[in-house]
Formats: C-alpha cells, sequence, structure tokens
C-alpha cells in the first residue's frame, strides 16, 4: 500500500483481494448520486475482453425499495442489503446528505462487513454513511472539499485529510470529489493485479492512471498530465533519460526558457519541485521493473537514475510506504496467483 512521507507510520495491510470471482457489490439508494454511481460500474462491471482472467464480479444493492436516481431515472437493483453478506468489496457512490443518517439496517451490514475484512470505498460523501455508522472512530478519511468543515464538526474523533485525493487506512478508502473516485478505484485495481493491469484500464478510460507522479496511498493535488506544450516535451525527455543524473539546469535547457521562468511553469503544471517530480518518476520506473523483472536490486536502482542502493532504498519506502523487495515479492505472488 503506497503512501506519502508526511502519512508514514500507517503500515500496509495485505488483505487477500487477488481472488477469483471477486465481488464488488455496489449500493444504490433513492437520491443516487449518478455520476459516482457510473464511476463504480465503468470500472468495475464493464466487461475486460482485454484480459486473460476474470474481472471483478459486480452486483447493485439497492438500499430503499424504490430507487431514483438525480436526473429523474429509476435504477434497478439486483438484490437488496443481503448481498452486502457476499461482498468483497463495497462502493458507496457519494450519499444523500452530510445529515441524511442511513437506516440502522445499512448501518448495521457496513459494520459486519467491516469487521469480517471487507474492503469498502466511499465516493466524495459516501464517507458519511461510514461515519454515522461508527466505523470512522479514530481513524482518518476524506471527502469533498464543501464537506470538510461540516465532517470536522459532526465528527471530530476522525482524522480528516484535506489535501488529497483519497485516504487508504485500516481497509477503507474515501476518496475527495467525484472525479477522486476514478483515482480511488483505480487505486484498488492496482492494489489487487498490479500496475501493468491498472494502467490498461486507465488507459480505456482515457485519463492518467495516478496523478500526482504516484500511484500514492496519499495522493496530493491532482495534476495536468501534459500541462503545456513546452513543460510536455521536457517531461518526455526527462521519463528517456531517469538512468542518467538530471539537474534542474538540464530540464530548463530542454524547455527554452529561463530557469525562473521554467520553474514557475513546472510546478504551475505538475503541481511539484522538478527535483521531486523525479525522485516520484524514478521510483515508478522502478516499480515497473520490481512488478516485471527479476533485475537485482542494485541493478534496478542503476536504470532508474539512483546513485547508490540505500538513496534508492530509502526514495523507494519514502514513497511507497515499503522496502522495495517487499513490494516485489507482494505483485509477484498476486501475478502469479
Amino acid at each position: 500500500m503506497l503512501q506519502s512521507p508526511q502519512h508514514a507510520g500507517t503500515q500496509p495491510h495485505e488483505p487477500n483481494h487477488h481472488v477469483p470471482n471477486h465481488h464488488v457489490v455496489v449500493l444504490a439508494y433513492d437520491g443516487l448520486c449518478t455520476f459516482e454511481f457510473g464511476i463504480a460500474l465503468e470500472i468495475f462491471s464493464l466487461p475486460r475482453p482485454e484480459f486473460d482472467f476474470p474481472w471483478y464480479r459486480c452486483s447493485i444493492a439497492g438500499v430503499d425499495p424504490h430507487i431514483r436516481a438525480m436526473g429523474g431515472f429509476s435504477v434497478a437493483v439486483d438484490a437488496g442489503m443481503e448481498l452486502l453478506e457476499d461482498a468483497d468489496t463495497i462502493i458507496i457512490p457519494g450519499w444523500r446528505g452530510a445529515d441524511a443518517v442511513p437506516e440502522p439496517a445499512l448501518r448495521d451490514a457496513i459494520l459486519k462487513a467491516h469487521a469480517r475484512g471487507c474492503r469498502i470505498v466511499t465516493i466524495c460523501s459516501g464517507v458519511f454513511v461510514l461515519a454515522h455508522a461508527g466505523i470512522l472512530q479514530n481513524g482518518r478519511a476524506t471527502t469533498h472539499w464543501r464537506y470538510i468543515d461540516k465532517f470536522r464538526a459532526m465528527f471530530p474523533e476522525t482524522e480528516i485529510v484535506d489535501d488529497v485525493l483519497y485516504v487508504d487506512h485500516d481497509n477503507i478508502i474515501t476518496s475527495a470529489g467525484s472525479s477522486a473516485g476514478i483515482d480511488a478505484c483505480l487505486h484498488v485495481i492496482r492494489s489487487d493485479h498490479g500496475a501493468q493491469v491498472t494502467n490498461t484500464v486507465a488507459r480505456r478510460l482515457v485519463m492518467p492512471p495516478h496523478r500526482d507522479g504516484g500511484q500514492a496511498q496519499y495522493v496530493e493535488a491532482p495534476i495536468q498530465e501534459r500541462p503545456g506544450k513546452s513543460i510536455a516535451a521536457v517531461l518526455d525527455w526527462a521519463r528517456e533519460n531517469l538512468d542518467q543524473p538530471i539537474e534542474i539546469n538540464d530540464l530548463s535547457r530542454q524547455s527554452g526558457l529561463s530557469q525562473r521562468t521554467f520553474l514557475r511553469r513546472f510546478r504551475d503544471g505538475t503541481g511539484l519541485s522538478p527535483l521531486k517530480w523525479l525522485r516520484r518518476e524514478r521510483i515508478i520506473r522502478s516499480m515497473k521493473l520490481l512488478e516485471e523483472t527479476d533485475l537485482a536490486l542494485v541493478d534496478i536502482a542503476e536504470q532508474c537514475g539512483f546513485q547508490s542502493l540505500e538513496t534508492f532504498r530509502i526514495a523507494f519506502r519514502d514513497i511507497a510506504g515499503t522496502p522495495p523487495a517487499s513490494y516485489r515479492n507482494r505483485f509477484k505472488l498476486r501475478q502469479s496467483a
């Protein structure tokens, strides 16, 4: 599980989600948030003929007898909340509102699912369902910026993180605004199937598989993937030369801009300093090599532009939240399962 240095301390958990016929259950409720609902179905219900293994089994569980979604259309469900008893992952796509307390039956079903190890994913205001159920006490979560102050006032026992796209804590993944739900769902796929499968799904969605330079457990502000012609060309050049020492002067020279102008445009376009961006890009390349090759760690460090194996290990752990050897073992095992 990936995490950024400022939130280090939460140890990566190792739930066994990589199982055949993994069952994803998406909640549907009266007043359903259609965009968030569509995200879940697009990612987990759409057939994936590009893969030679079974994709997720996706069902819709109805919370209410009659479900009218935003936009005025009705939603047919596969069954009621009894589906949660068989779920490996539950997705809550938004909610009716921060003050709308879920029915006792829903709260109980969520609590039981969490207790038996079911992963739960919320998109935007869906986090309030978990908070009302008491499942986030002394935990960490996020939600849309417009709900942050209200959430803090209502649930002060929960640490709410306001500068991220999603948070993965205690087998619960909470995401910020609606589109951040896509990032969170891609994080689920990466946790279950690794980077290569995630990249394929992201490509079909026509979006980057990560939006801060790495598919981190705590993702910082969203960035533009190609933020302008001059900067985009620099990013492409740097990715092609990650095995070489790269200085800020090299980057600004490639852009044809003065260093001052380049630094301003780089930060505006990526949300990161050039050195921090380079460090993350080197770790991204190393992740791919760890997953797909048997190269020794020292060779991976060299190919990714680290001056020493120890420097590589420190950088990898800072960004990935786990040692490179552990990361390799985790994804190698899952890919061969």
